[in-house]
C-alpha cells in the first residue's frame, strides 16, 4: 500500500468507522449501506482536507467507490505533490 492509498484509507475510516480497514479497498457506495449523501459530503471534505484538494462538483459525483477515488487522487497526483513541495517546513521559515 503506497503513502497515497494509506492516507485515503484512514479518510474513509474516520467517515465509515463501522468499517474493518480490510474492508475499506473493495468499499462503494452500492455496498455500504452508511454511504448516504451526508457520509458522501463528509468523506469528500476528510479527502478535500488530507489532500489539499478543491473536489468539483461534477468530479465529485463520480467518486463513488474507494477504487474511483484512488484512481482519482492518482491522476491528480502532480498537483498533490507540487502542494506538498510548495507547502514543505522549509518554505515556512
Amino acid at each position: 500500500m503506497d503513502e497515497l492509498e494509506s492516507r485515503l484509507v484512514n479518510c474513509f475510516a474516520t467517515a465509515f468507522p463501522e468499517l474493518d480497514p480490510q474492508e475499506i479497498p473493495s468499499v462503494s457506495m452500492g455496498s455500504l449501506a452508511s454511504w448516504d449523501s451526508l457520509a458522501g459530503i463528509t468523506l469528500l471534505s476528510l479527502i478535500e482536507e488530507e489532500f489539499g484538494l478543491s473536489i468539483s462538483p461534477d468530479d465529485a459525483a463520480g467518486l463513488v467507490s474507494f477504487e474511483l477515488i484512488l484512481h482519482y487522487l492518482h491522476l491528480h497526483r502532480d498537483y498533490l505533490q507540487k502542494d506538498y513541495l510548495r507547502l514543505s517546513p522549509e518554505d515556512a521559515e
